[in-house]
């Protein structure tokens, strides 16, 4: 069994995982909305308890599809199919569209630094 120590996280991401990892922007997008949807369709099928066969029928998918899907393992599986089982299982998905902040983290900091130095002589007048 590992020790507390071994399961600390070793590098913490902020922001989209899959960039994180190096796939191209359209790529971690991609995989980013068909995880949402699989986490979603997985915390229905939980709350509702439904078998792999209630499922298959569902869905009106072969059992290893099922199978393959309530494991995770959806690389095959395309985020228009993701789609249909959300509306098979009667949720809602919507997805989201608007521009990219164009902005780098580089000059976020400084913006921030900025901030903080404009901000100090007022924080020792209120003192």
């Amino acid at each position: 069994m590992k020790s507390a120590r071994e399961n600390k996280p070793t590098h913490i991401v902020k922001g989209n995982i899959f960039d994180a990892l190096g796939f191209s922007a359209s790529e971690a997008s991609a995989l980013k909305i068909k995880a949402e949807l699989l986490s979603a369709i997985l915390e229905h099928v939980k709350a509702k308890g439904y078998t792999q066969a209630q499922l298959a029928s569902i869905l009106d998918e072969y059992q290893p599809s099922v199978s393959n899907l309530l494991r995770g393992r959806i690389a095959q599986v395309s985020i228009e199919k993701l789609l249909r089982y959300a509306d098979r299982l009667h949720l809602h998905a919507s997805i989201a569209v608007c521009p990219m902040e164009r902005q780098g983290r580089h000059s976020q900091a400084r913006k921030t630094a900025a901030r903080t130095r404009h901000q100090v002589p007022n924080l020792a007048a209120a003192i």
